[in-house]
């Protein structure tokens, strides 16, 4: 164990200080500046800041010719208010880290510490602290940013926790580890008339409550089947707050997914076909966009193996488990390098995530960093 329990004990009480004050998707500037002060005393030999928007990535190199090896975590929270009572509780109203990204922040900075007392034999160890996973911005915005071509990896891994799994049990697998997804808003416009006399206007309500069963009847298949397709309305706006009035505009979220990026356009198609018809029936304006797109994240068959015998060589119970409904922008780094995943279990009666008295398990930082430090170290020396 390359931490001491001093590394511990610091890095868990800076990841309890992350939760205090999360932000979210595209706003992490003060979280970037907290992972760029606790990285200054591990004395990378290059860090990029602002990488993608508020991204940092840290350096280190090693003294021979090798590949390029980078961890990623994230660094966003999410628009969610913590209920939990815990001394670390979120301080800002409505935002906090129910997805565990500060906990994810604060195994990948332990690795700093391995790396300032030991530079990689050879080859070069990026730490990627990434923005915006939570909307699907992200990964792409890193990739996209000329500065990325200074640190083009050629692994790339990272981790997730996750609830309902045995507390640091790991499902690992090669292929399909996370769904693609995208969101859909539907914008219905008609015209407006007085409530006593509706049919003088053009109300969108009667398409709205076709709409939200019938896109939710698309859904069908299993993941593990390959055949998986899910549309899940989130959000519905009708009209204005007024009693006076028969509405003429309408919003309808929903989230689409499948098991693969190929498999999504034919569920877009429905998706706007259903739209379609429900405008045309009530004459009503059509106009529809997309939002927080993610492709499917595909673990790589040589990542894995390396991974696996990391997990071998720490003494970690693992097992192939199974791809998650939820999408990961992680399935980007794996167009630019060979990319793998593993899910880390967080404990079988943890809160769920996204749910709002969830909080990252602390033991597993040294968990994860020990699993990380390994595969470095296997490939780099």
């Amino acid at each position: 164990m390359f931490l001491t329990n001093h590394d511990v004990a610091e890095l868990t009480a800076w990841r309890r200080k992350l939760h205090a004050m999360p932000e979210v998707s595209g706003d992490e500037v003060a979280t970037a500046a907290e992972v760029q002060a606790f990285l200054a005393e591990t004395a990378p030999d290059k860090v990029i800041s602002g990488l993608g928007g508020t991204g940092v990535a840290a350096v280190f190199e090693g003294d021979e010719a090798g590949p390029t090896v980078l961890f990623r975590c994230e660094l966003d929270a999410l628009p969610i208010e913590e209920i939990s009572d815990l001394p670390h509780r979120s301080r800002l109203p409505g935002k906090g880290h129910m997805c565990g990204h500060d906990g994810h922040t604060a195994t990948v900075a332990a690795l700093a510490r391995g790396f300032a007392k030991q530079r990689p034999q050879r080859g070069r160890v990026v730490l990627m602290f990434q923005p915006a996973e939570e909307t699907g911005a992200g990964a792409a915005a890193v990739i996209a940013d000329e500065r990325f071509a200074e640190i083009r990896p050629d692994y790339s891994f990272s981790l997730h926790n996750l609830p309902g799994l045995p507390l640091g049990h790991v499902w690992l697998k090669e292929g399909i580890a996370n769904c693609a997804s995208r969101g859909l808003k539907i914008m219905l416009t008609g015209k407006t008339a007085h409530a006593s006399a509706p049919e003088t206007g053009r109300s969108p309500m009667r398409a709205i409550a076709f709409l939200m069963p019938a896109l939710t009847d698309l859904s069908r298949g299993t993941v593990a089947g390959g055949d998986f397709v899910l549309a899940t309305v989130g959000h519905v706006h009708l009209g204005e707050p007024a009693f006076g009035i028969a509405p003429a505009y309408a919003e309808l979220w929903v989230t689409l997914r499948t098991t693969t990026n190929d498999q999504m356009q034919a569920l877009v198609d429905a998706a706007e076909g259903l739209a379609r018809e429900a405008a045309e029936r009530d004459g009503l304006a059509l106009d529809t966009s997309y939002h927080e797109i993610f492709s499917h994240c595909d673990n790589q068959p040589e990542a894995v193996t390396i991974l696996r015998a990391s997990l071998d060589a720490e003494g970690v119970t693992h097992e192939p488990g199974e791809a998650l409904r939820a999408s990961e922008d992680f399935g980007l780094f794996g167009t630019v390098s060979k990319s793998a995943m593993f899910y880390l279990g967080a404990g079988e009666k943890h809160p769920a995530l996204h749910n709002p008295d969830y909080d990252y398990p602390d033991d597993l930082i040294p968990l994860g960093a020990r699993i990380f430090m390994r595969t470095a170290r296997d490939l780099l020396g």
